[in-house]
Formats: structure tokens, sequence, C-alpha cells
């Protein structure tokens, strides 16, 4: 039989630290194999995602992402996660998709960021105010205790509240507040750039998370040709995602510009505090899978 793990008590027994060696470890296993389906409907958009690790499982993940559903009183983004384990194909766990997916996608920045930006950063900007970015204050909180929150939004008003209930500083300005941030950490659904590059100053780490498709970018050519960059994956990012790959067809960019991705040999790091580094969460089915065994592991005792 098998499991059914709601978001409530899937996550009391989780941590973020917990989790970032979770997806170091599933990075050292056989290179996931993965295949990932879109189906668009205007604004709308059904996001199919499997993973299969040869030792770890497999997962499929179905999303669907509706933008105006929240003027409905409806969240924007609903789904499923089905676990299956890899000995025999059974089916192990169905696992709340909220759940596999606010873990996955602040887990995986700040993987990033424990890997990328300096030790000591302490000032942190979020671009965004909705759900993604509550966790991601949740999951930078615990890799960097120390840090004080600057959170700017187009409304406002949600930025405010954000700010109530996280204790962060609202940002009327988003050019002098990342100017003056360590880290940058940006969720939102942007098509146009709202992240300059001539902002940026050394020793900027940047994390960016809103994009999902092809036509979808958070940080203009200017960021991407200052900084190293990095990716998660190259595979679910280099032609599937508009924060890299407008850049590369318009030849903002070159491939080599790519630095690595968590499956690199080698040269996934900072090498000097000067250095502004960028890195590109794409969220792959891999990582739903990796956080799905992390949870269910957790659970299970």
């Amino acid at each position: 039989m098998s499991i059914q793990i709601g978001f409530e008590d899937g996550e009391k027994d989780l941590d973020w630290i917990g989790l970032t060696e979770a997806l170091k470890a599933g990075h050292n296993l056989p290179k996931a194999e993965i295949a990932d389906t879109f189906l668009y409907r205007g604004k709308d958009t059904l996001l199919n995602r499997s993973a299969w690790i040869d030792g770890l499982g497999l997962t499929v993940k179905c999303a669907t992402v509706f933008p105006e559903n929240p003027s409905a009183g409806v969240p924007m983004i609903n789904g499923a996660v089905s676990l299956f384990d890899d000995a025999h194909g059974r089916l192990e766990a169905i696992i709340d998709f909220h759940l596999i997916t606010k873990w996955k996608t602040a887990g995986d920045s700040l993987l990033g960021a424990l890997r990328l930006a300096r030790p000591d950063s302490r000032k942190i900007l979020i671009i965004g105010s909705g759900t993604v970015a509550r966790s991601l204050h949740d999951a930078y909180s615990a890799g960097y205790p120390e840090a004080k929150f600057t959170v700017w939004s187009r409304t406002h008003a949600n930025a405010e509240m954000f700010a109530k209930e996280r204790a962060a500083v609202v940002a009327d300005d988003l050019e002098v507040a990342a100017r003056g941030a360590d880290i940058i950490t940006s969720a939102t659904m942007s098509t146009a750039p709202v992240l300059r590059g001539d902002w940026l100053q050394n020793g900027q780490h940047v994390d960016l998370i809103g994009a999902y498709r092809p036509d979808m970018r958070e940080a203009d050519d200017r960021a991407l040709q200052r900084a190293r960059v990095f990716v998660d994956s190259f595979d679910t990012t280099i032609g599937h995602i508009g924060e890299v790959q407008i850049p590369l067809d318009s030849g903002a960019i070159s491939r080599a510009d790519l630095i690595a991705d968590y499956y690199s040999d080698a040269g996934f790091e900072r090498r000097s505090d000067d250095e502004i580094t960028l890195f590109k969460n794409g969220g792959g089915a891999h990582l739903d899978l990796m956080v799905s065994r992390y949870v269910l592991e957790r659970y299970a005792g």
C-alpha cells in the first residue's frame, strides 16, 4: 500500500540544511533521466515532469499554473506528485504537491547560494512577495541565520504584508535595494526583466527563480554578461527557459558562459569575493524526485 503524505504531516520533520545535503547526495548518484512536457493555453500552463534516478526511484509531477486564479480566490499552482520505488516501480507515496514544490524550489536556491554566495552575506533582497518569496525567506533564514531581509514587489501593499509576516523591510526603490544587497533572490512571474545588470555590485550573488517558460525572464542581458552564470541543470534550462535561452538566441551570451550545473565535475564555486555570481533555478523533475525521497524518509523515520 502506498503512503499519502499531506503538507503539515510531511513538513514537520524537515529542515532546510538537511534538504541541501539530500540534494548534494542525489547528484552523486547516476545522472537522472528526465522528460518534461509543457502544454499551453494563453497564460495557462500544464507541466508534466518525470524523473528516474538509478538507486533513488522514479517520480511523476503534474503541475497546472493558471496566473489569473488568485483573482478568483483559487491558488495559482495546483498538481500532484507520485513517487515510485526503484527496484520494482511500485507506487510508494502520493505526496502533497505544494509541499514538494515549496521545499524543492527554495532548497534548490539555498544550495546554489551556499555554494556561490559569499559566506559573510548578511543583506538579502527578495524580489516578489508571493508564496515562493515566503519559502525563500524561510530557506535563506536557515542558511544565513544572521541575515536581514528586504522585500520589493510591484504591488506595494503585498510587500508590506510580507514584511509584517516575516520581519523584513520594504524597499520602495528596487535599484537602491539591489545595489545594497549581498544576495538578490527573485521570484516573479515577469516576462520582461525587472533586475538590471548595471545595478549589480562586485561580490553579489543573484538567484533567479521565477522564469519557467520560454518567454519569461527576470534579469536583463547585462546582468548575465557581468556575472559568472550557473544553472541547476543544463538539461532543464537550456532550450526551455527564457532566462538563459533568450540571451543565447540573441548572442548576448554564449553556451560557454554557462559555467556549470550541479552535475558538473568541477567549477560550481565562487572564485573570489569580488566576482558576481548568478544562479538560474530551473527546478527540474530530478529535484522533485530527490526532495520526494527526502520527505518520505523523514516522514517514515
